[in-house]
């Protein structure tokens, strides 16, 4: 029954990121570098939400944690290592297949709660860093050459967004699973599984 669920949510997802696609490929300002504090932090705020694979990891981070009640600065690594990406996309240093690890650790996330197998804090944690790093990466991208003001805005909006978007999805995880809905989460979990797939599809064979 939970292979049949896993399986169609898999194929769900993966029409949703294909319809998404020609929307997230572009950037919440249209392509163009914010040049003002509040373009860079509604900028920031938007990002993570026009990407699917984003907000997948940013769902699968909160209900992860949500569903087995960890400490605050387990998630919090992923919100804290993201700026750090960032940082390294803007000195210029170049992360190989950055997108490729990015629609990895979303297939990773959403496989660790179809399963409902969390295995150590300790690899829950260097997930979300790693994760952090990654993400981040791929958003500097949009905020390259980027003047300081708008880039700490974008910086702040980012952080904004994602910590909101983690506790939110941690507290309704949280009621979810109060209500007894059991398989609820773990159908969220292949689904968030089908939506990595689908990225990493679209990364591997160029038109797909």
């Amino acid at each position: 029954m939970l292979v049949r669920l896993t399986r169609r949510a898999i194929i769900a997802a993966t029409f949703c990121v294909a319809a998404a696609a020609p929307a997230s490929a572009h950037h919440f300002m249209g392509g163009k570098i914010p040049e003002t504090f509040a373009q860079g932090f509604l900028s920031g705020l938007g990002h993570p939400v026009i990407g699917p694979d984003h907000l997948a990891f940013l769902a699968a981070v909160g209900i992860i944690a949500g569903l087995y009640r960890l400490q605050v600065f387990v998630p919090a690594l992923f919100v804290l290592a993201m700026p750090i990406g960032v940082g390294i996309h803007l000195a210029g240093l170049t992360i190989p297949a950055a997108e490729v690890v990015v629609a990895l650790t979303v297939m990773f996330a959403g496989i660790v709660i179809a399963l409902g197998q969390l295995g150590s804090t300790v690899r829950l944690a260097g997930l979300f860093a790693l994760a952090g790093l990654f993400h981040g990466y791929a958003f500097g991208e949009s905020i390259y050459g980027a003047e300081s003001s708008p880039l700490g805005a974008y910086l702040l909006g980012l952080t904004v967004i994602q910590t909101a978007l983690v506790i939110g999805f941690a507290l309704l995880t949280r009621q979810v699973e109060a209500r007894g809905f059991v398989l609820a989460p773990r159908l969220a979990g292949a689904a968030i599984l089908g939506i990595g797939f689908a990225s990493l599809v679209a990364q591997l064979v160029p038109g797909a």
